[in-house]
């Protein structure tokens, strides 16, 4: 059952990953507003390339948030979680504040107040990255802990929601925001922002659909942790300090005693290491398109319309190559693949007059390559967690990647500015960035098989055996 279950493509036809597919679409559709929503509109009102760059700072926020997670994994908001669920009640608190935020930048011009419109955009950003918190847990909860197969289809499912999410929701802003400009409303991004969030309320109308029958269990193990803790420390140990203890420590303890310190400390250099010359080229661009020469409406309908088409196509056959191929494998091919891919652009830089087919080639290559690659990175982490603490863990993990694609890749546009706008050249540095993390691979190839050999044991033996591990 459960090797048939790997190798057959009909897992995607489970109505588990319906659900998951609305979690990954709400995940994704805030790097809109504070990604290529908020650069473009920068950009049109004037502020520099390395101004854009720096603003984008605030995506390092999804580095950090596992500093939260814990609280996040613990804390019950009041009446809202008895009716709900933990985890959708902390999305819908969430999602309240994202959609406040951006009424509020309807009330704000850049020009003139700059920080207080990067500091809206931090706090989108925030919500954001809380929320990713919980729908991811909320998302790998969905899932038997011993259903490998269906983690990596949800895996995939995943992440053709993020990018419905980010490409259905960056088409429609930016070919919502062509209109009203070509109308001549000079509030036009402003109106546009308005559309999205009603978007996320309608969003959050249809997550209520989605069962949460998990929170009660892992509550009790939870308390069971808090419980021993406290009994190890002993009398006036038992009160607050075994439940920070169980809240912030058990998590990361954990992590470490399943996997061992040597393979946990090589799994967190590669996560941090593998994708960050794809986060250079992402912050710059649609930064890049414009000033070759394309139009709002041509950067919609290739980079975010087709480009969202071919993602999901795309992204459920890495989803199965993940698993026909093993993960280890998998990851070596698309790291190699985002390489190459950016080289593809530094051809159209250095054209004389890049044609819209180049262009069209150009992005739907790179998705190819970005989708295969995240769904293959997102299944990896995906069977790494602990239940019990399955928030905390994945976003200490997923924070570590983040962390390379947002900070680092801030001064993108700085490098672009350094190297003179010579496009070209920093496209084949961004492509060069990739081999620190295959070397890292390389050298953890066998600690890595070992981890998703494990994981295809446990998939084969009982609960009760497995539990041991």
């Amino acid at each position: 059952m459960a090797m048939k279950e790997q190798n057959s493509l009909g897992v995607y036809a489970d109505r588990r990953m319906l659900r998951i597919l609305l979690l990954g679409s709400m995940s994704g559709l805030p790097w809109v507003l504070i990604g290529s929503a908020l650069s473009l509109w920068l950009k049109e009102e004037g502020l520099s390339r390395s101004t854009i760059g720096f603003a984008s700072l605030i995506f390092g926020v999804y580095s950090i948030n596992f500093l939260w997670a814990p609280l996040i994994d613990r804390i019950r908001i009041p009446w809202l979680t008895e009716r709900i669920g933990q985890r959708k009640a902390w999305i819908v608190c969430l999602q309240a504040m994202i959609v406040l935020c951006i009424l509020l930048w309807g009330f704000v011009n850049p020009v003139d107040n700059l920080a207080v419109v990067i500091a809206i955009g931090l706090v989108i950003a925030i919500s954001s990255a809380s929320q990713d918190i919980t729908i991811d847990a909320l998302r790998i909860e969905q899932i038997g802990r011993f259903e490998t197969g269906s983690m990596a289809a949800g895996a995939a499912v995943a992440v053709v929601g993020w990018w419905t999410g980010y490409k259905l929701g960056g088409f429609l802003a930016l070919m919502i925001a062509d209109s009203l400009q070509q109308r001549g409303l000079d509030n036009y991004w402003q109106l546009t922002f308005q559309f999205l969030a009603l978007l996320i309320v309608a969003m959050n109308a249809l997550l209520l659909l989605i069962p949460e029958a998990s929170w009660r269990e892992r509550q009790a193990a939870q308390d069971r942790d808090q419980a021993a803790i406290g009994s190890l420390m002993g009398g006036e140990g038992r009160g607050i300090l075994a439940w920070l203890s169980s809240t912030i420590v058990a998590p990361f303890t954990s992590f470490f005693r399943l996997n061992g310190v040597k393979v946990a400390l090589a799994i967190l250099g590669f996560i941090f290491l593998f994708k960050i010359g794809e986060a250079f080229v992402g912050k710059m661009s649609i930064i890049f398109y414009k000033e070759v020469g394309f139009s709002k409406s041509d950067i919609a309908i290739y980079s975010k319309g087709l480009g969202w088409v071919v993602t999901v196509i795309f992204t459920l056959i890495g989803g199965w190559f993940a698993v026909k191929q093993g993960i280890v494998r998998a990851l070596f091919v698309a790291g190699i693949a985002m390489a190459a891919t950016n080289l593809m652009f530094s051809f159209m830089a250095w054209s004389s007059e890049p044609s819209t087919l180049l262009f069209a080639a150009a992005v739907l290559v790179d998705d190819v390559t970005a989708s295969v690659a995240t769904v293959i990175f997102v299944t990896f982490i995906s069977l790494l967690v602990d239940r019990t603490y399955t928030a905390t863990q994945y976003a200490l993990l997923a924070s570590l990647g983040t962390t390379g694609r947002t900070l680092l890749a801030a001064s993108s546009g700085l490098m672009v500015d350094k190297l003179g706008g010579d496009w070209g050249m920093f496209f084949i540095i961004t492509a060069l960035m990739v081999i620190p993390s295959l070397v890292l691979l390389w050298f953890v190839r066998d600690k890595f098989g070992f981890i998703e050999q494990r994981r295809h044991e446990q998939n084969n033996v009982s609960p009760v055996i497995a539990q041991r591990y």
